[in-house]
């Protein structure tokens, strides 16, 4: 927002691809002429060498940072789908420096804590643990489960993977309450 209560417009040059329904609350220019572009479907992460604009979904996000000039975006992926729950990784982490962060760190940092229905910690027979997450998904009816494993768990274990599947149960059961 500007002194006056008008928000910067983006160029229509530098406008992602949106969804029919997607709208952005925020952008920040980035290295370049790129931007940083935050909506209620997720954030659009510049195009880089070659490659078109990605948008990460909020649910996508593991992790941000917001250190006062740098946003640290921590993108997770999915390994594998195991008994309605996916196995997230970390990707890299993704930096982008901010000179003129506008609301973008704030629309982040609520986007993100706003898309986890629920979330809880188990420790894992033979050491290691593993979070057990329920996400909300704008434009999906009901919750994406995921799990995390800390490291030291491993899905390739049959121990592990039913204990984790007893976890994930219990958490559906606990918000079906």
């Amino acid at each position: 927002m500007t002194v006056f209560g008008r928000r910067r417009k983006l160029p229509a040059e530098r406008r992602p691809p949106l969804a029919r329904d997607e709208r952005i609350l925020a952008w920040a220019p980035v290295e370049g002429e790129d931007v940083l572009v935050a909506t209620n479907r997720g954030l659009w992460l510049p195009a880089g060498t070659g490659s078109a604009a990605q948008r990460l979904g909020w649910a996508e996000i593991h992790k941000a940072a917001w250190s006062g000039r740098e946003l640290a975006v921590t993108p997770a992926a999915e390994d594998t789908t195991i008994d309605g729950y996916a196995v997230m990784n970390d990707q890299p982490v993704r930096r982008f420096q901010l000179a003129d962060p506008g609301d973008v760190p704030h629309q982040v940092r609520a986007r993100v804590t706003r898309s986890v229905a629920y979330t809880v910690h188990h420790e894992l027979p033979g050491g290691g643990g593993v979070r057990v997450v329920a996400r909300r998904v704008p434009g999906i009816d009901g919750l994406l489960w995921t799990v995390r494993y800390d490291d030291g768990g491993s899905v390739d274990d049959p121990v592990v993977r039913e204990v984790t599947s007893q976890f994930v149960a219990q958490a559906q059961a606990a918000i079906n309450q």
